[in-house]
């Protein structure tokens, strides 16, 4: 355990570094970044547990989109093979071949975007998540939410706390 003295230290050096980050962003993110706020998150990370969470957040949020990019290939692969098949298909009728892979292609073009959707929901549901676990672990501004602009205030409060967690604290 810190004496109060090193944990007065590191809490401002905590907070004079969250205020620098939070002048660099627009304006329109500056607004929202309240002394309080920030004040809170710099309290809060008095605590390395929090910046092992965000540390596995992370992790777990590039093995997600690794997955589901692989899972993209897989699938315009397979779109791919289709079209070969009735290249093969209908190789003696290239009118007719001309037709189907017009048909294909329009079926493609719709399969591709239900595709996308469900990986949109996919990742939708990880920020819920990301942001619940860090609501439950206690990390001031955040709480679930699908507000874009709240989305991309907790998104720059998450590159702070990365930021932070690669710096030496005072001792």
């Amino acid at each position: 355990m810190d004496p109060p003295e090193i944990l007065q230290k590191k809490l401002y050096f905590l907070l004079e570094q969250l205020q620098n980050m939070a002048r660099d962003l627009p304006p329109k993110y500056q607004m929202r970044l309240p002394y309080e706020l920030l004040s809170s998150l710099a309290n809060c990370l008095l605590n390395d547990t929090v910046f092992e969470i965000v540390k596995g957040l992370l992790e777990i949020q590039h093995v997600t989109e690794q997955h589901l990019y692989q899972q993209r290939l897989q699938f315009l692969n397979t779109k791919k093979l289709e079209e070969h098949e009735v290249l093969n298909l209908y190789s003696s009728d290239s009118v007719k071949k001309v037709e189907e892979l017009r048909k294909l292609m329009l079926k493609q073009k719709e399969e591709l975007k239900q595709f996308d959707m469900s990986l949109v929901l996919q990742l939708d549901q990880k920020v819920a998540d990301q942001q619940q676990v860090l609501e439950q672990a206690g990390v001031p501004g955040f709480y679930v939410t699908k507000n874009v602009v709240e989305i991309k205030v907790q998104m720059h409060l998450l590159d702070f706390m990365l930021r932070l967690s690669k710096m030496t604290l005072p001792s």
